[in-house]
């Protein structure tokens, strides 16, 4: 990870180089508290106690034109719950071969969701967080190749993307520490707009290893009930409990509506990485809000399945202790909830906007409820 002297050091370089480029500096930042309103429950990295580091986040993006249709655009996030520890989010060059075909080659953003290029940028959007049932995926960089086509079909805009290339890195697919290493991720989205009205749909394939990590509770139990399964000569159920080159896809689509004051936004995805312990993922929020002069209220309502087919239990039957631990595995990573979140935009100032959600979110295998209420500042510069 490049921390902040890096990042320093980037800036200078490209101040010096003003004379050969034109360098352009522009910011986000994102100054959240938050907390829980209930004793002894936690959602969204909050608890009872209340927080203004979780999610406040802080960020410089620099873009140089270096001529002949050559053009490096670096992003450098410091978050909060990275102790504003300054790393590259973006790092890539890009090269226009026309108007309307660009190239790019770096570190970037995968394009999962509508808003996975203003991730991170609160002020794009009207909630708090974008909808966290959808918007799950424990990783949301790749390095690799993005080819770029805009275009006009009839009065429709339209933007295709094609992309390859992998991710190594640490994120919390199980536990809080595991290793994942993606390859050959290849993907496409596609985005129809006209007026008021936008579509977009995208599918990604990539193959799939993490190793859990050894440091947590479930970690260790899930590796252990694999180390007795090989031992015990059975490699399949062995090879259902890993996550070691396997396949794994994503599909995901939604549409949005801003006409004249309603808004209404909807996207929903399924995930899955197959003959592994990971449950197929399947999620969907549906948002409205209205707009009356710089205020924005909204309701957003999400729902979240994570389950595994039912043919995968009871995979021995004849060793009732194995077969028991293996049904407890995948039923230990079945998630199913609903949020129901209530929240207001109030756009104070042209580059800044002040926000207020509260969320509700029911666990219906735990059948408990957690209440988060979470208030943010979004500024652009």
């Amino acid at each position: 990870m490049k921390k902040l002297p890096l990042a320093i050091a980037l800036l200078a370089a490209c101040a010096s180089a003003s004379s050969q480029a034109e360098v352009r500096i522009n910011g986000f930042a994102s100054i959240v508290a938050g907390k829980t309103l209930d004793n002894d429950t936690s959602r969204y990295g909050y608890d009872n106690d209340i927080s203004f580091k979780n999610e406040s986040i802080f960020a410089l993006q620099v873009s140089a034109d270096l001529q002949e249709k050559l053009s490096a655009t670096a992003q450098i996030v410091a978050r909060g719950n990275n102790d504003f520890d300054a790393d590259f989010e973006w790092a890539y060059l890009t090269y226009e071969f026309t108007d309307e075909i660009q190239l790019s080659a770096g570190k970037m953003r995968v394009p999962f969701y509508r808003y996975s290029d203003f991730l991170d940028v609160g002020y794009a959007y009207r909630w708090v967080r974008p909808p966290q049932s959808v918007y799950n995926l424990p990783f949301s960089t790749y390095e690799g190749l993005s080819l770029l086509h805009t275009s006009q079909l009839g009065d429709w805009d339209s933007t295709l993307q094609f992309i390859y290339g992998g991710f190594d890195g640490d994120i919390a697919a199980v536990t809080d520490n595991d290793q994942a290493e993606l390859n050959d991720i290849a993907g496409i989205n596609w985005t129809l707009a006209y007026d008021w009205f936008s579509a977009r749909a995208a599918y990604l394939v990539s193959e799939t290893s993490i190793a859990l990590g050894n440091n947590d509770p479930s970690g260790q139990a899930l590796n252990g009930l694999e180390s007795i399964l090989r031992q015990s000569g059975l490699t399949q159920q062995a090879n259902d409990i890993a996550i070691a080159e396997d396949d794994g896809t994503f599909f995901g689509f939604g549409f949005s509506i801003d006409y004249d004051n309603i808004l209404f936004d909807a996207e929903y995805t399924e995930f899955e990485v197959e003959n592994s312990i990971l449950a197929k993922q399947a999620q969907y929020y549906a948002s409205v809000g209205y707009r009356f002069d710089e205020w924005v209220v909204h309701f957003t309502y999400e729902d979240n399945e994570d389950k595994h087919d039912a043919s995968r239990y009871n995979a021995l039957p004849a060793i009732p202790q194995l077969n028991g631990a293996i049904n407890q595995a995948l039923d230990g990573v079945k998630a199913q909830s609903n949020v129901y979140t209530l929240g207001a935009r109030y756009d104070f100032h042209p580059s800044a906007a002040l926000k207020v959600d509260f969320s509700r979110f029911q666990d219906d295998i735990s059948n408990t409820d957690t209440d988060v209420v979470a208030v943010a500042v979004d500024l652009v510069f």
